[in-house]
């Protein structure tokens, strides 16, 4: 475990177990059709790496970048597209991929925003989910974990751009962050 980390919430084989999990309702759910990921830059590019490896439908992915924490530990509320999609969506089966849905703000806006690019249908899928913080509603469809409310790191999730390269998702010490302990 790395020094930083407090505690393990979720170890390698626990995520690889539930992306396979995953994987399987979307196959089920999607079977027949062709399905377009979309994952949310920095956060979910491993999950996302790991969830496309074990879908059998046929798939094309594509990615956006958005920001809404800069180098904090919160949201900001305030969303912006850092990068925007390569490809129409329009009449295509769209799956967002994200790492962790906590406020529900920048999804929101990301989902709103995507809809009114009229994809046939738009799902959401989350590595993990932090309903204690929900300031907004957002409409889930895949889950991975519920967490509670702490700082998580590993697996692509980050503190100010350190710790994605963990292979589990663990807590991290808030003495990392200024946090209270």
């Amino acid at each position: 475990m790395h020094k930083d980390v407090k505690e393990i919430l979720f170890s390698e084989e626990q995520l690889k177990q539930r992306v396979e999990q995953l994987a399987a309702e979307i196959n089920r759910d999607y079977a027949g059709q062709e399905l377009m990921l979309i994952s949310v830059l920095r956060g979910s590019f491993v999950f996302m790496a790991d969830l496309v490896r074990e879908l059998t439908v046929p798939c094309t992915v594509d990615f956006m970048a958005v920001s809404s924490y800069g180098s904090g530990t919160s949201s900001s509320g305030q969303v912006q597209i850092t990068k925007d999609l390569s490809e129409d969506i329009s009449g295509q089966h769209v799956l967002v991929v994200e790492d962790i849905l906590d406020s529900g703000n920048t999804l929101s806006y990301l989902l709103e925003l995507l809809r009114a690019r009229k994809p046939a249908s738009l799902r959401l899928c989350t590595l993990l989910d932090k309903p204690e913080r929900r300031i907004k509603p957002v409409q889930l469809d895949y889950t991975g974990f519920s967490i509670p409310d702490a700082f998580v790191v590993g697996y692509g999730l980050d503190y100010d751009e350190h710790y994605r390269n963990l292979p589990y998702i663990g807590i991290l010490k808030p003495s990392v962050y200024g946090g209270e302990e």
